[in-house]
């Protein structure tokens, strides 16, 4: 028998089957205090939360039989996954259950944000009958700019297109196919901004996407632009946002989440042109019944030992196995880092190469770890176990492969990412007394480690251009590490990879931009 613990209140009809089933005892204790859950979780084989409970370092290591903690929901921030991690607990979430939930509620924002329904509503309360102070606008041959096609993006798309409005979106994994069957347009990101009448943000809030739509964005939306921001708080500028409104650019906004929830002080709820409502997104019965029947079912197979595919940490990997390509997780990770940081264009194709040592074994892993490498940049949540099932989603295709020439090295790993633009490939090896290194980008052998914060640029090999670069840095008091150039021929192509001990300012990217023989620049965050 296993014993799984239920601590915050899920759907009756989600856990029936977990509950039915003959090998599981489910223990339902909500409201506990953290002494009373650290008690409760000893003899626990699995346990069940939603956000309520607070799974501290703490709590698992007070755990003694604990193999899997299931978050019915998407977010993982009252989990530990470190500590989860560092004990073998698998972590388990459920992406996919408030999917339709959320896209409805969007649509739901986008309709009563045209047609100012709140406002009229509120207006009738106090007594009004003012038609003329609210007339709105049809949704009908209207551009919606969707930032983000994934699950949620792609289900709006599809409302969107009945209500016969034009789609154009951006996201770094559409392609041209993909656009095509959802009937969208596919754009960049400039072009997606500067055309919709309606934009809607549906990316993950990462690094590169906090503030990504800011103030110089609001400067090329058309006038009169009308705003949705049901995904995550902090992808939009809230004084940006503000402020446009303020300047009449932005005519109106909608909003599920803030940066900082439950909104304190927050300006933008004293705007009459703003609707909000308090991160409804998944609150519905349907969504609340899909998470938890989701997670019931990863509960399941992984008590049972059947395979699972929403875990939010490592997989378990034969320890045997393990210990043979620890060595090599890190060549692993970095190089799919650095290939997709190089690389523009929608991803259609990631090739991994194996040769040498390597080669021999079962390196399934270390292509989940390549992956996570690879989709991290653009992602929150990666990892090797659900790396390859992200790939899926967007289309993206992964070949594994082998192969006898390893280039001269004992053991050789390359990753090819293929995009609707370009091919970037980059290789690398272990040297004994040195650990990972990169041995080769595109078709230029280099030496490069696999730490710290790098620059790379493609130039013309022409006298003082790797001089004008070392100038503009050093004026700005930007020190270089280590420094690798490569080319094929005197006077051709030719990149160089800096090492620098912090990340550029955008006036000195842009200053760099600005030398004669420098063709591209790209940070890299290894």
């Amino acid at each position: 028998m296993y014993k799984v613990l239920i601590t915050d209140p899920l759907s009756d009809l989600g856990i029936e089957k977990i509950s039915q089933a003959e090998d599981i005892e489910v223990v339902r204790k909500t409201g506990l205090t953290h002494d009373e859950l650290l008690l409760a979780i000893e003899d626990a084989d699995a346990l069940m939360v939603r956000s309520q409970t607070k799974v501290t370092a703490d709590v698992i290591e007070k755990a003694k039989r604990l193999k899997v903690i299931a978050r019915a929901g998407v977010g993982v921030d009252n989990i530990d996954i470190a500590a989860a991690t560092q004990k073998g607990i698998i972590v388990v979430n459920a992406p996919d259950g408030n999917t339709i939930s959320t896209a409805e509620h969007t649509f739901a924002m986008l309709i009563s944000l045209a047609r100012n329904i709140p406002q009229a509503y509120h207006s009738l309360l106090q007594g009004e009958w003012n038609r003329k102070a609210f007339v709105g606008t049809e949704l009908n041959q209207k551009t919606l700019s969707i930032i983000g096609l994934g699950r949620i993006g792609s289900e709006l798309a599809k409302r969107a297109k009945a209500f016969r409005m034009n789609v154009i979106a951006y996201d770094p994994y559409l392609s041209d196919d993909r656009a095509e069957k959802l009937g969208v347009k596919k754009a960049d990101l400039e072009e997606a901004i500067a055309q919709g009448d309606f934009i809607t943000v549906h990316t993950p809030l990462t690094k590169e996407t906090k503030h990504l739509i800011d103030r110089n964005m609001f400067a090329k939306m058309k006038d009169g632009v009308r705003i949705l921001n049901c995904a995550r708080g902090g992808i939009i500028d809230e004084q940006a946002l503000y402020d446009a409104i303020q300047e009449g650019k932005v005519s109106g906004a909608a909003l599920d989440v803030f940066e900082s929830e439950p909104p304190r002080d927050q300006p933008l709820l004293t705007l009459p042109q703003v609707i909000a409502t308090p991160h409804l997104g998944a609150s519905t019965v349907e969504a609340q019944e899909n998470v938890a029947i989701d997670v019931s079912e990863e509960v399941l197979h992984i008590l049972r030992g059947e395979p699972f595919k929403n875990a939010v940490n490592l997989p378990s990997v034969p320890a045997e196995l393990q210990q043979k390509l620890q060595p090599y997780q890190e060549l692993a990770e970095k190089l799919g880092k650095f290939v997709s940081q190089i690389s523009k264009g929608a991803l259609s194709q990631i090739t991994i190469t194996y040769a040498g040592e390597v080669a021999e074994f079962d390196v399934s892993p270390l292509s989940r770890t390549v992956l996570k490498g690879v989709l991290s940049h653009y992602l929150n949540n990666v990892n090797d176990v659900n790396a390859p099932h992200l790939a899926k989603k967007r289309g993206v295709q992964v070949v594994e492969q082998k192969t006898m020439s390893s280039q001269g090295f004992t053991q050789y790993i390359k990753v090819e990412v293929k995009t609707s633009t370009e091919i970037r490939s980059v290789a690398g090896t272990l040297l004994n007394g040195f650990g990972a290194r990169i041995t080769k980008i595109n078709d230029y052998p280099v030496d490069v480690n696999t730490h710290g914060h790098l620059l790379f640029i493609e130039h013309q090999d022409l006298p003082g251009a790797i001089g004008r670069v070392g100038t503009l840095l050093g004026s700005q008091n930007i020190n270089i590490a280590t420094m690798q150039v490569g080319r094929q021929m005197i006077g051709g192509q030719a990149i160089m990879i800096l090492q620098i001990d912090k990340p550029l300012p955008d006036k000195l990217i842009e200053s760099i931009k600005e030398i004669n023989e420098i063709q591209s620049l790209y940070e890299v965050d290894l």
